[in-house]
């Protein structure tokens, strides 16, 4: 949080990663609060980074990078199978 991603970081992690892009939104209270809708990120890389750019609190974490591959890092074993890679 210290230190989250600029836009181009999150284009980088969207080009690589292995899950469902709609799975980088938390989808917590701060999300229920603002009314935003689930929908409207499924699938939709462009939504996303947007709404991550604006709303940083809001990126599921931990996000794992190695080289072209990222991951969200839940649950845990699946860090140690990227890294392992």
């Amino acid at each position: 949080m210290k230190t989250p991603p600029d836009r181009a970081a999150l284009e980088h992690i969207v080009a690589g990663l292995e899950d469902p892009v709609e799975d980088l939104v938390r989808k917590d209270s701060q999300f229920k609060k603002l009314g935003l809708d689930p929908d409207d990120y499924v699938g939709n890389a462009d939504a996303v980074i947007e709404l991550l750019v604006a709303r940083k609190a809001l990126l599921q974490r931990p996000i794992v990078v190695k080289g072209d591959r990222a991951i969200i890092g839940r649950p845990k074993d699946r860090i140690a199978a990227l890294l392992a890679d």
